[in-house]
């Protein structure tokens, strides 16, 4: 039956309200809801939460007016955690949900669409007569996508009709494509973008010939260097030394060469913005066509590029780039393992996966990299940069979609080599376009807000860090002190605790149509460059980057972009975010599916996070995160300090906080929520 809403009448709701007055006390902004139900509206004036059950039947992402007023009680009550003001729609402007998808059911003579997205708290309902479900043959429990045709409303159910059958949900993930509906993941291509991808043939030796202004580089040694399993390859790198000190060589794939600015493809990649990468699969920018095939910097295949060349003195300091068209040909495709191992002379030179004849030049070509890298990472130390300690798990799956284990993945000389080039050409190309005035969706990060950074303060002295002169310029947003801080911390119990405080007090990084510096990169200027197969804004850098060299910044096509630009870095901020967080919830759903199997398996890992109804626990082997909630760590009372991110036992004083070390006991697992519980070990029966 409907989760909410009642039976449906006649009446038709429009998409779009007209005619509405704006009275002063209202305010316009757009509705953001959580999976858990909970909401604020983002305004001019700032963001507000939402009042539970005051959504007036507004959906994510609508745009709406509403009235702030002060909850009732709240802090009159003692509750501390009460908001000041909260929000109430009074009306939907703008409808940001036209489909949705869900499961199928039949509430006789009625059918009934529960969305699978658990934004939406509505079900809606398939009028009698509709004949949708029968056209496409969809029966009880199939996966369907539904098209709204009414909004729900006080006293009203919504309504709309079937769009098309995904599938027998007991043969789908339904967990996983709750994920994908939950962050509006765009799964199917449009026919018009399919057509023009089917059309594009790689064309590398005719556009050499007929374009004088393209490097000819098919014969230098440049290979890739991605993980063992990635497909899409939209980099390479080659390097030497020079009497002066080194050439680092950064290639990158031609893509804005294939999509055309307000191509039926390119507007596909404006609303995706990025490729999504979740535990089984990847939901991609550009169609497969492209990031498999005619862009990826396949070995032994010519392909058409845009390189950075880098020169560099024998102390890695930077005196040149140049950008330019280019054309390569890979002569490996090389794995981090294989690297690593190479490095580490676990893999001789000859094992090297390499073109005939360029193995050792490939192999010197590593050292070199691997060079330039240490000698990058201490330049880039003594400028500010602040390098957190973090690690990333991702959990590998058999050919059915089930877990069978874990890879953690951490720095190493292999991902440094690579992540070094990748930031000089990033950096190289940015200083470029803004030194030009131009411009272009450049990667900003800015500097944290000093009230944030104090109020990491008591958290990090009690931890025996930041006393006296370092404390205040850490709180002034100093990166040398914030790099002192965690130099302080690092290899000590409350390494984990000060790397998460300080990670927490910065600002996200986002896209702006104007350079504003990067300050974790401690970067006077920043962009994304090196990777247009999986995101939108390295493909809007190119087309800058090619009217710079072009001398056609002054074109109509380089006018519509920056005029659109605002908008699209909004989106791609807005689609990034989307993205980042389906594929972290996508691994929580598989990791609680793997340790499903795993009950009262006992296991070693480090608080990293205590909230008020439990503590937060990492796993060492595997980077899992389960909560031990609060009843489970004593029959006592245990009172949570906020600022301190403690949780106290009032009886026996043991204190619970990130970087505490503890034994636990899987007890509990809910894959279709991502969910892990765990017991401290001395405290199981």
């Amino acid at each position: 039956m409907a989760r909410g809403g009642s039976r449906p009448h006649g009446s038709r709701h429009r998409k779009r309200s007209s005619g509405t007055r704006k009275a002063p006390n209202l305010l316009t902004g757009v509705l953001r809801v959580s999976g858990s139900g909970r909401a604020e509206v983002e305004t001019a004036e700032g963001s507000f939460p939402v009042a539970r059950g005051g959504f007036n039947g507004a959906m994510s992402g609508d745009t709406v007016q509403v009235t702030l007023s002060h909850p009732h009680g709240g802090h009159r009550r003692g509750n501390p955690d009460a908001p000041h003001v909260i929000a109430r729609v009074r009306h939907v402007l703008v409808r940001s949900v036209e489909s949705f998808v869900g499961t199928y059911g039949v509430a006789d003579p009625l059918g009934v669409v529960a969305p699978l997205d658990q934004r939406i708290t509505h079900d809606f309902f398939v009028l009698e007569g509709d004949g949708s479900a029968e056209r496409l043959g969809v029966h009880e429990g199939d996966l369907v996508q539904a098209r709204i045709l009414e909004y729900p409303s006080r006293g009203t159910a919504g309504i709309a009709t079937i769009q098309r059958r995904i599938g027998d949900s007991v043969d789908l993930d339904l967990a996983m494509e709750e994920v994908i509906a939950s962050y509006d993941l765009r799964t199917e291509f449009p026919e018009p973008a399919l057509e023009e991808a089917r059309a594009i043939r790689n064309d590398a030796a005719s556009v050499l010939a007929a374009q004088k202004n393209r490097l000819d580089l098919r014969d230098h040694c440049t290979f890739t260097v991605d993980p063992a399993d990635a497909r899409d390859f939209d980099d390479a790198v080659g390097a030497r030394r020079t009497e002066a000190g080194f050439e680092v060589e950064v290639h990158i794939a031609d893509v804005s060469h294939y999509v055309h600015w307000d191509s039926s493809i390119d507007n596909e990649a404006k609303l995706r913005t990025c490729s999504a990468y979740l535990a089984d699969r990847v939901i991609p920018m550009l169609p497969e066509s492209l990031c498999n095939d005619v862009c990826s910097l396949r070995p032994d295949e010519d392909r058409l590029t845009m390189s950075v060349l880098i020169s560099l003195d024998r102390a890695g300091q930077v005196h040149g780039v140049k950008a330019t068209r280019s054309a390569i040909r890979s002569k490996a495709r090389l794995s981090y393992d294989q690297v690593d191992a190479y490095l580490q002379g676990r893999l001789p030179l000859g094992y090297l996966p390499c073109a005939e004849g360029y193995v050792e030049e490939v192999g010197e070509a590593i050292h070199v990299l691997d060079e330039v890298a240490q000698l990058r990472l201490r330049r880039r130390h003594e400028r500010g940069a602040i390098d957190f300690a973090t690690k990333e798990s991702k959990v590998q799956l058999d050919e059915d979609g089930h877990p069978t284990g874990v890879t953690v993945r951490e720095r190493t000389h292999a991902t440094s080599l690579i992540e070094e080039a990748m930031l000089m050409a990033n950096e190289g190309v940015a200083r470029m376009l803004s030194d030009a005035g131009l411009q272009s969706t450049y990667r900003v990060h800015e500097q944290p807000s000093p009230d944030d950074l104090k109020a990491t303060l008591p958290i990090l002295r009690e931890l025996g860090l930041a006393g006296g002169d370092l404390g205040a310029r850490l709180a002034l947003g100093d990166p040398h002190a914030i790099q002192q801080v965690l130099a302080d911390a690092e290899g000590t119990t409350g390494e984990f605790l000060a790397n998460s405080v300080l990670l927490r007090a910065q600002r996200r990084a986002i896209y702006l149509p104007d350079n504003e510096g990067h300050y974790a990169l401690g970067a006077r200027a920043y962009c994304h460059f090196t990777s247009p197969i999986r995101r939108y804004p390295d493909v809007l850098v190119h087309r800058t980057l090619k009217a710079y060299l072009d001398g056609t910044v002054d074109s109509k096509e380089q006018h519509d972009i920056c005029r659109r630009l605002s908008q699209l870095c909004r989106t791609c901020s807005e689609r990034e975010r989307a993205a980042d967080g389906a594929a972290r919830d996508s691994q929580k759903i598989k990791m609680a599916e793997l340790y499903a199997d795993r009950l009262g398996e006992l296991a070693q890992g480090t608080v990293v996070g205590v909230e008020r109804f439990g503590v937060f626990v990492m796993l060492d082997d595997t980077c899992a995160e389960g909560l031990i909630p609060v009843r489970s760590l004593g029959e006592e009372w245990f009172s949570y300090d906020e600022a301190r991110m403690t949780l106290t036992g009032d009886e026996s004083g043991t204190v619970w906080r990130a970087g505490r070390r503890v034994k636990v006991v899987v007890t509990k697992a809910k894959p279709e929520r991502g969910q892990i519980d765990f017991v401290p070990a001395e405290t199981r029966c």
